[in-house]
């Protein structure tokens, strides 16, 4: 009984870790998964380095996105998904 008392901080201390850093980071990660996989052909992005452009071609792990400068083939995981979304509701 002794062991388990000197032992309740520390799972304490991991839960609260769990619940406030480690759950919040695979729920986003989880959610940017979501969003690199419901992207077409035509929507307006913006890539995580502020490019802005629009999607003209889609491979699996690859996405080539056209900007006023020309083409660009890019990762799917450098598109920003907050910043896309904020661009969506404009």
């Amino acid at each position: 009984m002794e062991q388990l008392s000197q032992f309740a901080p520390f799972l304490l201390m991991f839960v609260v870790i769990y619940f406030f850093m480690i759950r919040p980071q695979q729920k986003k990660a989880k959610q940017e998964k979501e969003f690199e996989a419901t992207l077409k052909v035509g929507d307006k992005i913006i890539t995580k380095s502020g490019l802005h452009g629009r999607v003209s071609e889609l491979g699996d792990a690859t996405v080539v996105i056209e900007t006023m400068s020309g083409k660009l083939k890019m990762e799917r995981s450098s598109i920003s998904m907050e910043m896309s979304a904020s661009l969506a509701k404009k």
